[in-house]
């Protein structure tokens, strides 16, 4: 891939003071997507880490995962993966729980999904908490993919979602 200038992507991010409750800051990457060079960089980035992780299958919880998933696993010309909401999907499904701040909540993928010895790449735009990333690899590994690693645009480094990741590889494009 030819060398690009670099782009300051937090340009691109809108922030929203007491949504969607009070006291949340929400980062909103609608303003990214919006724009067609600032969009194409962010995904040619998260395209150049999966390509150095010579990743086979691209998994993205919905739904702002499938926004940034696609275009990456279009670009490699490898498959996409989508992880959703229990009764979402249409087949025989494998689900994984995670941690909520008030509860529990369930994810589920087609339980062919990935095939076994399978080099994933999770693909999401926020890290947060980490509960749906964890849930995600536990999904994976269940299917006897290998986890080649995870990209994000956005993480929020005050919630500590990287240490639901453990010790697996991961990209950030921009850190609050």
């Amino acid at each position: 891939m030819k060398e690009r200038k670099k782009m300051n992507l937090k340009d691109y991010i809108a922030t929203i003071e007491n949504y969607p409750k009070e006291g949340i800051t929400f980062r909103d990457i609608s303003p990214l997507m919006a724009d067609g060079n600032a969009y194409s960089y962010a995904v040619r980035e998260i395209v150049q880490y999966a390509t150095d992780k010579k990743v086979d299958m691209i998994v993205g919880p919905e739904a702002r995962g499938f926004i940034v998933g696609c275009p990456v696993a279009f670009e490699l010309g490898i498959g996409f993966a989508p992880v959703r909401k229990p009764g979402k999907l249409p087949r025989e499904v494998i689900s994984a729980d995670y941690e909520k701040e008030y509860g529990v909540d369930t994810l589920t993928m087609h339980a062919d999904a990935i095939k076994p010895g399978q080099r994933v790449l999770i693909v999401d735009d926020l890290l947060a908490t980490g509960g749906t990333v964890k849930a995600t690899i536990e999904m994976i590994e269940k299917l006897g993919g290998v986890m080649a690693g995870c990209a994000f645009l956005v993480e929020l480094d005050e919630l500590n979602g990287r240490e639901k990741i453990g010790d697996y590889d991961y990209k950030v494009l921009m850190h609050y």
